[in-house]
């Protein structure tokens, strides 16, 4: 069965990957979520204590490294007081944000990001490495669209829900629930694109129609857990968990896509945190005017 990389989620620099043979494009299909999908907080002012959602970024190595530093230790305190069953509280959502940008500038700017992480202490530099070089991998295989109209968000499923299905589909499956999650992060950034991908690829894991009624196992390919199921089950079929290597190219034939989702599923082992830190990452639709942010504080 051949694989191949679908446009929306790379465009959305999730990097998604077609789990299945090409065939025409479908219009994508109602989500049936499995519980009452959660409703986003009253918009307010940031606290003086918090990141603006369009706070500057430091060009100064030095200034870059501190922020990176003092962000990260900020979030993961915020991380260790929010109650992961329910949405993020803003603290949560504008450190995960202000954290976010840092890297992706960083990836951008290769030779002011390596000057500020020699700065950092060895375990926080090799985080943010394995971060930029991922989201520097992903942006190699995005390709822009005209507008962020195609592009179909919605609220992801509640953190710990998740982590739930991912765990159950490493019991199942014995594939690992990092690399799990970090599949689902690299498709539609844990659910919120909603959009099917060009060639009609669908759901939270982004599965085509022949790929889904092969591993999909009766399930709704909308349905989260059934589509982590799904994913675990092609994963496994395809050389998980003895080659990740040769797992993931069939999930999406592009060595770039398999470099990424290692590096992400590495930080999340590294520390389970990351996880948390990822699930808050907002997506970005690269369009032929520039990038824009159309999910977190200030959007939808």
């Amino acid at each position: 069965m051949r694989s191949f990389r679908v446009v929306t989620a790379a465009v959305v620099l999730t990097a998604a990957a077609g789990c299945a043979a090409q065939e025409s494009a479908a219009p994508p299909s109602v989500p049936t979520p499995t519980t009452a999908p959660t409703t986003a907080s009253p918009a307010s002012e940031p606290s003086p204590d918090l990141p603006d959602p369009d706070e500057r970024i430091p060009k100064d190595p030095a200034k870059l490294a501190a922020a990176l530093e003092k962000t990260t230790e900020a979030l993961a305190e915020a991380i260790d007081g929010w109650d992961k069953k329910r949405e993020p509280p803003e603290d949560v959502e504008l450190l995960a944000l202000h954290h976010q940008r840092i890297h992706r500038f960083a990836a951008r700017n290769p030779e002011i990001a390596e000057k500020a992480f020699a700065r950092l202490p060895e375990r926080l530099a090799a985080g943010a490495r394995d971060d930029t070089r991922a989201i520097r991998e992903l942006l190699a295989l995005a390709h822009p669209v005209k507008s962020t109209s195609v592009i179909r968000t919605r609220d992801a499923r509640p953190a710990a829900e998740l982590l739930r299905y991912f765990k159950q589909a490493e019991r199942r499956f014995g594939v690992e629930w990092e690399v799990l999650a970090a599949v689902m992060f690299a498709e539609t950034k844990f659910g919120r694109v909603r959009s099917a991908s060009h060639v009609g690829a669908q759901g939270p894991m982004q599965f085509m129609p022949a790929t889904w009624k092969a591993y999909g196992m009766g399930g709704d390919v909308q349905d989260h857990r059934d589509a982590v199921m799904a994913a675990a089950n092609y994963l496994r079929a395809t050389g998980a968990p003895r080659d990740y290597g040769r797992a993931l190219h069939a999930y999406n034939p592009s060595q770039r896509y398999v470099n990424a989702i290692q590096s992400h599923a590495r930080q999340i082992k590294r520390d389970p945190v990351n996880y948390y830190v990822y699930y808050n990452w907002q997506v970005y639709v690269i369009t032929t005017k520039g990038e824009r942010r159309v999910t977190g504080p200030s959007e939808g």
